[in-house]
């Protein structure tokens, strides 16, 4: 038999008050007497009263909830970002939809709809890059977007992060003071952090030391674990003896397929990877990585998205966060 729904209605008139008071009890306001908060509080208990959200948010216009769309949620870069907004959403009382894409352009529109048809009061948007198809969608809705760790050419939408040419640039630099050959891995030369940020930051470390650009040390396709081995041998072919590899897998796949070979980390090959997921810490060597504060990330842009959703000053759409380099066992000491 199906279990009857209780409402609001039932518990008033087994409480023997108001629908309103019973309103107030439920959302914690100071001005019910002891004594009627505690019958109503067990009558609530009793009947297992649970207050419909969907049914508040039609009253209020609003649904506390948020909307929070992740390309990929098995990789540990978007499920670090994921943690940060969680936590500011949390400390807002706001509860989160977590939605996952798959890199797939039509399946963001999909998703990015889906949310809007739950009536959130916002979203946020992660993912390495924004396809004209997600920007219509989001230059057509009234709901307050921001976007976390994404590279952005309209400077009119929200956005967290991190300016992914100068750390590129840093990490090429580094290792082109210890007289290395550097190659760069990044993900599709399409995208426009990999086409734009990532290969420009490289190629201006090149030019300030002096050193010629080379297409055949550069690598930008998509990749997973399994082409470790491929992206290894075509550097060895290219005489790289050094890389800036853009996702912590990949670089833990090309340094698995390098010792695989025989070559040395870091005294034949040295790496830099892109994240400073765990996955730095769980190889030997372990893994020297740009820092992305991917906690921080999450968290801002959380916090932009409560701003914006409660009408609140905004001094700053564009929010970069700053980087750092973490030196471990596949670079050598300075």
């Amino acid at each position: 038999m199906e279990k009857q729904t209780i409402t609001i209605y039932d518990v008033a008139r087994e409480a023997g008050v108001s629908m309103a008071t019973v309103s107030r009890v439920v959302n914690g306001n100071p001005n019910v007497k002891p004594s009627t908060r505690k019958k109503v509080s067990e009558v609530i208990e009793r009947l297992d009263y649970r207050p419909n959200a969907v049914a508040r948010g039609l009253a209020s216009k609003k649904t506390t909830t948020v909307g929070v769309i992740i390309p990929n949620v098995t990789n540990v870069f978007f499920s670090s970002l994921a943690r940060g907004i969680d936590d500011i959403a949390s400390m807002y009382k706001y509860n989160i939809i977590l939605a996952n894409s798959d890199e797939n352009p039509e399946k963001e529109v999909q998703v990015f709809n889906t949310l809007l048809a739950k009536q959130v009061d916002g979203i946020i948007f992660m993912g390495n890059d924004i396809q004209e198809s997600i920007q219509h969608e989001v230059n057509r809705t009234r709901t307050p977007v921001v976007f976390a760790g994404t590279i952005l050419s309209n400077t009119e939408l929200s956005n967290v992060n991190i300016d992914y040419r100068q750390a590129t640039k840093e990490a090429t630099a580094l290792l082109l003071a210890h007289g290395r050959k550097v190659g760069l891995v990044t993900g599709p030369g399409e995208y426009d952090i990999n086409r734009d940020f990532r290969l420009q930051g490289y190629s201006e470390a090149l030019k300030e030391a002096g050193v010629k650009f080379k297409q055949d040390l550069v690598i930008q396709k998509q990749f997973t674990y399994a082409d470790g081995d491929k992206i290894a041998a075509q550097l060895i072919a290219a005489k790289a003896n050094a890389a800036v590899i853009a996702d912590d897998e990949i670089a833990v796949a090309v340094l698995n397929a390098l010792t695989d070979r025989g070559v040395k980390v870091p005294q034949d090959f040295e790496i830099i990877t892109g994240n400073n997921s765990m996955l730095t810490q769980v190889v030997r060597p372990k893994l020297s990585s740009i820092q992305i504060p991917l906690y921080d990330i999450g968290a801002v842009a959380m916090r932009l998205l409560t701003k914006i959703m409660n009408n609140e000053e905004v001094e700053e759409h564009q929010i970069i966060l700053p980087h750092r380099f973490i030196a471990r066992g596949s670079t050598l000491e300075d």
